[in-house]
């Protein structure tokens, strides 16, 4: 059993926002594989189950809001009594270039909230992590304002691709492991 939590944050208003590109490579990961992202409001989630590689996976988007995303991974770490490299997590990244994928099976929040709240709850660094690189060449003066932003059209065409990118890092590391994943995809 794995676990795949791609962080964002609920609702209409960050749909398409540079932090919800986990979300959309989780929705993206579960139309691959003809599964149905459903609300588990008791989970505080939307989940979709499927098999990958005969591996189950368990795919999820927190709706706790992204500062608050590490309180429903352990959840499901402690009720599926998983490992911590049997959890990936998928974020934005602001210190990648856009369109820039890169796998590690552990390390630092990098500044990024949500992994915080990851690493806090799970009290450890030691889990894999997917992170997406949304930087800009521009000049960012409010870094909230421009993580909560749409990518504009330009960006878009490239996040489209690199979530076509991630999905297949995501089979890679269903697989195949961290490692073996660094290899192909960094």
């Amino acid at each position: 059993m794995k676990l795949i939590a791609g962080l964002g944050n609920p609702g209409k208003k960050y749909e398409n926002s540079r932090h919800n590109v986990g979300f959309r490579i989780i929705e993206k990961l579960a139309y691959r594989h003809n599964a149905k992202l459903k609300k588990n409001l008791f989970k505080k989630c939307r989940q979709a189950n499927l098999s990958v590689s005969g591996e189950d996976i368990i795919l999820i988007q927190p709706l706790t809001f992204m500062n608050l995303s590490g309180t429903n991974i352990l959840y499901f770490y402690k009720k599926l009594n998983l490992f911590l490299k049997d959890i990936l997590i998928i974020c934005d990244d602001i210190n990648l270039p856009l369109g820039k994928v890169r796998i590690r099976p552990s390390g630092s929040s990098g500044g990024h909230n949500g992994l915080e709240s990851v690493i806090g709850s799970l009290k450890s660094e030691g889990f894999p992590r997917l992170r997406i690189g949304i930087k800009t060449e521009e000049n960012i003066e409010d870094l909230s304002e421009y993580v909560l932003s749409e990518f504009k059209d330009n960006e878009e065409r490239i996040i489209e691709n690199t979530i076509d990118d991630a999905v297949n890092t995501c089979e890679t590391w269903i697989k195949d492991g961290t490692e073996i994943t660094m290899s192909k995809f960094n």
